[in-house]
Formats: C-alpha cells, structure tokens, sequence
C-alpha cells in the first residue's frame, strides 16, 4: 500500500508521509527510512522531468524565436520586393524614360489633345484651300469665257474693219 499512495504529487507524497509518521515531541517526526527513500527518488524524477520539460520548451522557444526571427527577415525581404513591384508597376518606360503612370497618361492625353487640334487645323485649312481653288478655277473659267468671247468679238470687228476696208478699196478702185 506504501508505494501505491506514494505515486501522486508530491506534495500529496509530503502530506502522505507526514500523516503516516510518528510524533516523537511536539516539533518532531520519525520518518521511516524507505519512504523517506520513496520520497526522495520521486522528488529526484519529478525534479528531472521538470528539467526535461525546461530544456524541452528552451529548444521549442529557441526554434520559435529562429522561424520568427526567420519569419520577419522574409516579411522584409517580401516588403522590399512588393515595394519594388509597386515602383515598377506604378511607372512606364517611354523612349528609355520612367514616367509616374499618371505623368504618362496626362502627356499622352496631352499629345492627343495637341494632334486633335493640327488635324482639326489642317482640315480646315484643306477646306479653305478647296473653296479657294474652286473659286479661282471659277474665275479663271469666267476670265477665260471673257477673253474667249472678246477675242470673237474683236476677231468680227477686225473682220467687219477688213470688210468695210475691203468694200471701200473696191469703191475706190472701180
């Protein structure tokens, strides 16, 4: 029955053996040899076990503080690279130049904007050219009626003239 009862905590082993000893006086106790040895062996095994579990948890929380030490150095090294993807892919290259995204589209609208002008300029000024040249190739036309029915007309006034200079040649003649 001794070993049996000394199997618990220890400190149910200490009241255990206080409770089975005999009081010699008032302030002392005679223990007997064995239990004091059953006593001290599982003190001796509890206390080891207790170390085995120190150094135990010592080496998890070592291994713990490694991966977390581990753990942040690749949070960092993930940060940089996340902050070096953001750089890249906040930016555009344009003729070997990195431009912010938003510098780049405002000149691109920009360049737009500028080319919608010249080409609405051009047009117009195409168009103008186009009425212009009708408008000359109309007078030129009405210049060219003119001069071809001045020219008939001067051509039957000089035929009219030889005519009459002709007709008054014979009168004189005759």
């Amino acid at each position: 029955m001794l070993p049996y009862a000394l199997k618990g905590a220890i400190d149910s082993q200490f009241y255990f053996i206080n409770t089975l000893s005999r009081n010699q006086d008032a302030d002392t106790k005679l223990i007997r040899k064995t239990n004091l040895e059953i006593l001290r062996k599982n003190t001796s095994d509890t206390i080891n076990r207790l170390k085995q579990e120190i150094t135990n948890l010592n080496e998890a929380s070592s291994s713990s503080v490694s991966t977390t030490q581990s753990l942040r150095d690749s949070v960092s090294t993930l940060e940089s690279d996340l902050r070096v993807e953001r750089d890249r892919t906040d930016s555009i290259s344009f003729l070997g130049i990195d431009f912010q995204k938003s510098t780049y589209h405002t000149m691109v609208w920009v360049m737009i904007f500028v080319f919608a002008i010249a080409f609405i300029a051009s047009f117009f000024a195409y168009k103008k050219s186009k009425i212009d040249t009708v408008e000359h190739q109309k007078t030129a036309n009405e210049l060219q009626d003119e001069l071809q029915s001045f020219k008939k007309k001067s051509m039957e006034k000089e035929q009219l003239l030889k005519r009459q200079l002709l007709d008054e040649q014979l009168k004189r003649n005759s």
